[in-house]
C-alpha cells in the first residue's frame, strides 16, 4: 500500500474587487499546473525508489550505496534546483538564455538531533561579460527573484509542518 504526505488544494481566492462574468470562449489556463502525485515505493533493505505521476523517478538510500541519493541529499538538490529555476529568469534575461550556471550545496547533519542546521548554497555564474555595476545590480536582482519564488528555500526557512499518517491492511 502506498502511504505518504498529502494536502488539500489551498480554497480558491479571489480579489474582492473581482466580478466574475460567464464566458463562453475556451478557459483560459490556469496559474497552478495539475496536481503532481509523488510517492515513494520500497524496493529492498533501505532502498526506495520515489516516483511522479509525470514518469520521474529517483533512486533513493543509505549514503554507502553506489548510484542512490539519501533523503538529506535529495533536500538539499531540490534546494539548489529550486535557488538555479528562481535565479534563472533573471540571469538569462541578461545573460541570455544559453548562460551555464552551477548550485553547489552542502550541509552536514547533526546526527544527535537529526536535523541539518545550516545549508550552505553558491550559485556560481560568469558574470565577466557586464561591468562591476551591472553585475552587482544583476546579484541583487537575483537574491530577491531567489528570496521571493524559491518555494523550497522558503518553506525550509519558514519550518513546514508536517502531517504522518499511517495506513495498515
Amino acid at each position: 500500500m502506498v502511504s505518504g504526505v498529502s494536502a488539500a488544494p489551498p480554497p480558491e481566492r479571489t480579489h474582492p474587487s473581482m466580478t466574475i462574468e460567464q464566458n463562453t470562449a475556451a478557459p483560459a489556463a490556469t496559474a497552478e499546473p495539475a496536481h503532481t502525485d509523488l510517492w515513494v515505493e520500497r524496493t529492498g533493505t533501505r532502498l526506495y525508489t520515489g516516483r511522479s505521476s509525470r514518469g520521474a523517478e529517483v533512486k533513493i538510500g543509505s549514503q554507502d550505496v553506489d548510484g542512490v541519493f539519501t533523503p538529506g541529499e535529495l533536500l538539499k538538490i531540490a534546494l539548489a534546483a529550486c535557488t538555479g529555476m528562481s535565479s534563472d529568469r533573471p540571469l538569462s534575461r541578461r545573460l541570455g538564455d544559453d548562460y551555464d550556471a552551477t548550485i553547489r550545496v552542502s550541509g552536514d547533519a547533526d546526527r544527535e538531533n537529526e536535523v541539518y542546521p545550516r545549508i550552505s548554497e553558491i550559485l556560481e555564474v560568469d558574470l565577466s561579460e557586464l561591468d562591476p555595476d551591472a553585475a552587482q545590480r544583476l546579484l541583487v536582482v537575483v537574491e530577491r527573484a531567489i528570496d521571493a519564488v524559491c518555494t523550497v528555500g522558503r518553506t525550509i526557512k519558514a519550518g513546514a509542518e508536517v502531517d504522518l499518517k499511517i495506513e495498515t491492511d
